[in-house]
């Protein structure tokens, strides 16, 4: 069965205006995907990097959430993350 794993970047808090604080930096995510992919027993068929709007906005599910409004007077944020596509198993 193909299945994906996300690795988001992470952030500590809002400020008043509502952007991020202390959000992760890319490259340290990396570390979590290798450590991840060492760990677990998957056949990789793909990784790649996604970016998807407004992700952290409440009311969304993340990085996989299939409706991501960018449309009105409001400014929309991208997010960049990795996700990994993978068979269970190592057939």
């Amino acid at each position: 069965m193909i299945r994906f794993k996300d690795f988001v970047p992470a952030y500590d808090s809002r400020n008043w205006l509502g952007q991020f604080k202390n959000l992760q930096n890319f490259e340290d995510l990396m570390p979590e995907v290798n450590e991840w992919i060492e760990r677990e027993d998957r056949r990789l068929i793909n990784i790649e990097t996604v970016v998807l709007p407004n992700i952290h906005n409440l009311g969304e599910e993340g990085s996989v959430d299939t409706d991501l409004p960018t449309a009105g007077k409001t400014g929309s944020r991208w997010h960049q993350f990795i996700r990994v596509w993978y068979q269970e198993g190592r057939a």
